[in-house]
């Protein structure tokens, strides 16, 4: 029987197994940093099991933070569940240190019981359900300062504790970066007998210092074998509410997503107008669907997009 982890183990699954400075007196480094001895994390078998009745998975991602992932997952979550009513949606958030999605879906000050089955998540709609770090929390303005593993550990609970139910598909938000939390969910989540298993959809703006940080999300999910549904422009242009007049707040100087998605051979989606009535309406957590808009026939499109991917 193997020992318990030390305290800042990288996790069996990792390249650095058995080799960083945490590995050092532990009586499992010769197995973890054995090249020829496979070792899997005993939580996916929890999370697979947790999440069989999940269909698909998608996560929201971005190297570059401030893009808007919250507010795009948001978006898509609640069009996807007005346009598919018979259809069963949920949200994770793990951007664990920064946890929108309680604000964005109107459920600040909801509370998450447990039971039998494991936690339940908030139910937002008739058709959406919400699990989030910050149902936990005892105020918004708490601050979490936790390393990598303890944040992976949590990812690992909301993966294999939540009773998610029946759910046609799961939205990930996710943290900026290529880092720690998106290599944990993607170990959990991914299966190597079903590539499809969870996909990827990359948010960006139209500038460069943005899109610099997103062609490294976009090497992330090729290296990692994850399929990239495509990549939304957001924040593309900003329409005045007054004259009605389009301006560039991010110029799109080398060809903005579009040429991006030309060059590493990705699907664009569409693009997101900057929109101070969504963002209005997702700030005070009200259900953007009733706003008829250029944004929200933007929407309509991406979303068919990505609902053709899962037929």
């Amino acid at each position: 029987m193997q020992a318990p982890p030390p305290e800042h183990c990288p996790g069996v699954e990792s390249e650095q197994a058995g080799q960083v400075s945490a590995c050092a007196g532990c009586p499992n480094q010769s197995i973890c940093s054995d090249p020829n001895k496979k070792l899997e994390d005993p939580g996916k078998a929890l999370v697979t099991a947790a999440l069989k009745d999940v269909k698909h998975k998608l996560l929201i991602l971005s190297g570059k933070g401030g893009v808007g992932k919250s507010t795009v997952t948001t978006l898509l979550t609640r069009y996807l569940a007005r346009s598919c009513p018979d259809s069963n949606f949920g949200v994770l958030d793990i951007d664990i240190c920064g946890p929108s999605q309680p604000r964005l879906m109107g459920a600040l000050g909801e509370n998450v019981h447990q039971s039998g089955s494991g936690w339940s998540p908030v139910g937002i709609d008739d058709n959406v359900c919400l699990m989030s770090i910050g149902f936990l929390l005892g105020s918004v303005d708490d601050a979490i300062i936790w390393r990598g593993p303890k944040k992976n550990g949590m990812i690992r609970q909301f993966l294999s504790e939540v009773d998610w139910g029946n759910l046609d598909l799961l939205l990930l938000d996710t943290p900026p970066g290529t880092s720690d939390e998106h290599l944990s969910v993607v170990s959990y989540l991914k299966d190597d007998n079903a590539p499809d298993s969870v996909r990827a959809i990359i948010v960006t703006t139209p500038q460069e210092v943005a899109l610099l940080d997103v062609r490294k999300e976009i090497n992330f999910c090729k290296k990692q074998r994850i399929p990239i549904v495509g990549v939304i422009e957001n924040m593309s242009s900003f329409r005045c509410g007054h004259c009605g007049h389009s301006s560039e707040i991010f110029p799109a100087k080398t060809g903005g997503a579009a040429a991006m998605c030309a060059e590493m051979e990705v699907p664009l989606l569409g693009s997101l107008p900057l929109d101070p009535a969504i963002a209005k309406a997702c700030d005070a957590g009200e259900d953007i669907t009733s706003i008829k808009n250029a944004t929200t026939e933007a929407l309509e499109g991406i979303c068919s997009k990505i609902m053709s991917n899962f037929s």
